[in-house]
């Protein structure tokens, strides 16, 4: 599988969405990501501004689903989004439900591993029980309340490799890496690279980042781009 740039755009309004997200597709980003907060904020109003400013391009909605599964994905999909979230805490019936309202708008479903105690099961449940690919995911509030206890903040490139070998589906990783971090993900056998906070995004704003996004995003897509094919399927 070729890899893929993804920009997670956790903002909280429709005009700097979509201002970023012109940005990052001009950069070379391949997918967009309607992050938690601006669904929170903007719901499926976002999700569709997205798919009406940008007509061709995978939209995921991170919805993060943990109950009503099908309905919430249809509600998505109907927005124009190509992609959803679902769980691995939700219940199987949820996740199973997210799945075949995948099958039954053409969305892929995302299976994200958040919180699980074991972090390399939680991802094979998921491919288990049919999601498309699998997000390996390090919380916000998880990483940077360790770190204000003086510890080391995890990382998701901490058991990614495992969680890829676990797997038969495309991973990525997420969770407050680097650039070079980002850009390395492929390297662990993780095609889906996302860029969000703290690359592009004010993690504690939760709005755009001061800087020159553009290029740094342009040097990122032109990295990832550049590593060729990278093999899927590691599980048994």
């Amino acid at each position: 599988m070729q890899p893929i740039v993804q920009i997670s755009l956790d903002l909280t309004t429709v005009d700097e969405a979509v201002e970023t997200a012109d940005v990052a597709l001009r950069a070379g980003v391949d997918w967009l990501e309607a992050g938690t907060p601006l669904i929170i904020a903007e719901g499926m109003h976002g999700v569709r501004a997205l798919r009406e400013c940008f007509t061709d391009t995978p939209i995921v909605a991170d919805l993060k689903t943990m109950d009503g599964g099908w309905l919430e994905a249809q509600l998505m999909a109907e927005a124009g989004a190509t992609h959803v979230v679902v769980m691995a805490q939700a219940h199987d019936e949820t996740i199973k439900c997210v799945v075949q309202a995948g099958k039954d708008f053409g969305v892929g479903v995302m299976g994200d591993n958040l919180a699980c105690t074991d972090m390399v099961e939680g991802a094979k449940r998921l491919a288990d029980l049919g999601c498309d690919f699998i997000v390996h995911h390090i919380g916000y509030d998880e990483r940077r309340g360790i770190a204000a206890r003086g510890q080391r903040m995890p990382s998701p490139l901490d058991q990614l490799r495992e969680v890829v070998e676990a797997v038969d589906v495309p991973v990525q990783a997420v969770g407050g890496l680097s650039i070079e971090q980002a850009v390395q993900s492929p390297e662990y056998g993780a095609p889906l690279v996302v860029l969000g906070a703290p690359l592009t995004i004010d993690a504690d704003a939760f709005k755009t980042a001061d800087g020159d996004i553009e290029s740094s995003l342009r040097l990122i897509c032109e990295k990832v781009h550049a590593y060729g094919d990278v093999a899927v399927g590691g599980a048994a």
